[in-house]
C-alpha cells in the first residue's frame, strides 16, 4: 500500500534500486566474492597521496567541510585552465545529474536518453516528472544524430551521452562529440557523462570551452582516480548554470575527507598514468580469456570490458548468473540488444585468474540451461 502522504508523483513510482550492489549479493549468499570486478571501481585504488592526505585528515573529521568546496574547484579550476566559476562539485555525478534535472526539468518535460545508457539518469528524471525518450544505440555505440534529431524533434529539454559509454565501454572522437554540441537546439541542454574520460585515447574529449551554453560535462573521483566510496565529482559549464546549483544543493553535502582527498589526487597526475597502464593490461588479458573461450570483446576507453557472449540476452544472463553462483561478481547491461554482453572491470591478477578459472564453467552451465 502506498502513504497517503506521498505526492502523486512519489506514490506513482517503483520503489528502484538502480544497482543491485555487490554487498546485497554476497549477503544473499552468504560469503564473500572472490573477485569484485562488476561495478566499474579502480582496484588499483586512489594516488598514495591522496590515502596521506586522507589519512591525515581524519582526526578532523569533527569539521564540517567547506560548503563553498574553495580550494578542491580552485585546483580542479587550474588543472583545466577554466575559471572556478565555472566549476560545481558534489558527491558524484549521480548527485549532480539529480541536481540538474532538478534545476532544469518540470513535470512533462521531455528528457532524451539512449536505450540502455546510464540508469540513475534516467531514475532523476521519473522523480522530477520528467518524460523520457530514447532512441537506440548504433552498432553498439550512443548515436549522438540520433539523439539530436530526436531532441529536435520533441524539444527537449536535456539530451544525455556518456563518452566513453557506460555500459559498453564504446566511445567517440572529440569532433563527433563537438558536432553534437554544435548541433543542440535551442532551449535544449547536452549533459556530457566525461566519467570514463582520463581512460579513453586522445582525442576522445573536445576542447573546454566552459562558456559554451550548449553543454554541461560532468567529471569524477570515482573511476582512474580510484575514489568511488569518497563520492567526489563536479561539473564544469556556464558560470550562470554552475551558480544554478546553489539554489538546490545541499552546502553540506561534501565530505570533508573525500575534498582533501580530491584535492591531493588532482595534484597527482603521474598515479593517473600508472592507473591507465594497469588497466590496459587488465582489458588486454579479459580479451584473452575471452578468445580463449571462443568469445569477443568490444573494444573499450574505460576500465571494464563489455564481453560478448555470441548469443541473447537470456544466454548471457545464464552467464553471469553462473559466474555470481562461483564468487565472481560482474553486470550486464539490461537492454536488447547490449545484453548479449556482460561487462568486467578491469582487475588485479587474482582477480582475473578467477574469472579465467570460472568462464568456461559458466558458458558450459549457460549451453545446458538453453
Amino acid at each position: 500500500m502506498s502513504d497517503a502522504r506521498l505526492t502523486s508523483l512519489a506514490a506513482s513510482l517503483p520503489a528502484t534500486v538502480p544497482f543491485v550492489g555487490p554487498e546485497a549479493q554476497e549477503r544473499a549468499a552468504g560469503r564473500p566474492f572472490a573477485a569484485r570486478i562488476g561495478a566499474n571501481e579502480s582496484v588499483f585504488g586512489p594516488s598514495p597521496r591522496a590515502i596521506a592526505a586522507m589519512t591525515a585528515a581524519s582526526e578532523h573529521v569533527w569539521q564540517y567541510a567547506d560548503p563553498e568546496n574553495h580550494d578542491l574547484r580552485a585546483a580542479i579550476a587550474a588543472y583545466h585552465g577554466v575559471p572556478p566559476e565555472n566549476i560545481a562539485i558534489d558527491a558524484g555525478i549521480d548527485t549532480l545529474l539529480g541536481l540538474l534535472v532538478r534545476l532544469t526539468v518540470a513535470a512533462g518535460d521531455k528528457v532524451v536518453t539512449s536505450a540502455g545508457a546510464y540508469p540513475t539518469f534516467n531514475f532523476h528524471v521519473a522523480g522530477f516528472g520528467g518524460e523520457l525518450v530514447t532512441v537506440p544505440y548504433s552498432d553498439d555505440h550512443e548515436d549522438p544524430a540520433a539523439l539530436i534529431a530526436k531532441a529536435t524533434e520533441v524539444q527537449a529539454k536535456l539530451i544525455y551521452i556518456a563518452n566513453p559509454d557506460n555500459p559498453m565501454g564504446t566511445w567517440h572522437s572529440a569532433d563527433v562529440i563537438q558536432r553534437m554540441i554544435d548541433a543542440v537546439p535551442a532551449g535544449s541542454l547536452l549533459v556530457l557523462d566525461e566519467a570514463y574520460i582520463e581512460l579513453a585515447p586522445e582525442g576522445t574529449a573536445p576542447d573546454l570551452h566552459p562558456e559554451e551554453e550548449r553543454v554541461i560535462r560532468m567529471r569524477t573521483f570515482s573511476k582512474a582516480y580510484g575514489m568511488a566510496g569518497a563520492r567526489v565529482a563536479y561539473a564544469i559549464g556556464p558560470a550562470g548554470l554552475i551558480a544554478a546549483f546553489d539554489r538546490v544543493r545541499n552546502h553540506f553535502g561534501m565530505n570533508r575527507t573525500a575534498q582533501i582527498g580530491a584535492l591531493a589526487a588532482i595534484q597527482d597526475q603521474a598515479w593517473i598514468d600508472h592507473v591507465r597502464a594497469r588497466v590496459t593490461v587488465a582489458r588486454n588479458r579479459i580479451a584473452d580469456i575471452a578468445a580463449d573461450n571462443g568469445l569477443s570483446v568490444l573494444p573499450s576507453a574505460t576500465n571494464f570490458v563489455a564481453l560478448d557472449c555470441g548469443q541473447d540476452g537470456a544466454f548471457a544472463r545464464r552467464v553471469l548468473d553462473s559466474l555470481i553462483k562461483d564468487g565472481i561478481f560482474v553486470r550486464m547491461p539490461g537492454v536488447s540488444p547490449l545484453n548479449r554482453c556482460i561487462r568486467v572491470s578491469a582487475g588485479t591478477t587474482a582477480d582475473l585468474d578467477a574469472f579465467a578459472a570460472a568462464l568456461p564453467k559458466a558458458i558450459a552451465a549457460a549451453n545446458q540451461g538453453a
